[in-house]
């Protein structure tokens, strides 16, 4: 099955998600920087990665209550296009249903963006470790698996949802 996701903004006023990784990226950096140096690369990432996360939950809460008739799988697939805005990612959808949607990234400009930047290191924690939290935050029926992703090294992403119409999310 092939689903063509738009590159164009859902509404003229929007800017895409990588567009919006890239400007943070910019701000986190030194900020990152200034962790390694006071606390040491451990320590600055599990700041950065809890920051990230409750970002990315608070994001995904405001998505979801800016969604008229209520949040689906559905409607969450409608938002795929702020991923992919600016050719963000080259992606291979193989199912796209009310209770599943998956597929794979094939090219990823986030991770080729922070590496150009210096900070492919912590790539993972800016963007990768949203993903989950996303969807958590967004509609606590709608589960998350990934076992590899460009940034990990692999040569695609496989992300895997699932919509528990009975109730929350299995991880």
């Amino acid at each position: 099955m092939t689903v063509v996701y738009s590159n164009e903004p859902r509404d003229r006023d929007e800017i895409g998600i990588l567009r919006k990784r890239t400007i943070e990226a910019g701000v986190i950096a030194p900020i990152y920087a200034e962790l390694v140096a006071e606390f040491g690369e451990t320590k600055a990432q599990m700041i950065i990665d809890k920051a990230i996360r409750k970002a990315a939950t608070e994001s995904a809460r405001e998505f979801a209550s800016k969604t008229q008739g209520g949040t689906s799988l559905q409607t969450f697939q409608e938002l795929q296009s702020l991923w992919t805005q600016d050719d963000a990612l080259e992606i291979k959808v193989l199912k796209a249903t009310a209770t599943e949607f998956e597929y794979d990234v094939l090219r990823c400009r986030y991770a080729e963006t922070y590496k150009s930047m210096g900070i492919g290191n912590i790539g993972h924690l800016l963007s990768c470790n949203r993903d989950a939290v996303f969807c958590e935050g967004y509609d606590s029926r709608i589960s998350m698996r990934r076992t590899q992703t460009l940034m990990g090294g692999a040569n695609h992403c496989d992300f895997r949802y699932t919509f528990n119409e009975d109730g929350a999310g299995q991880e």
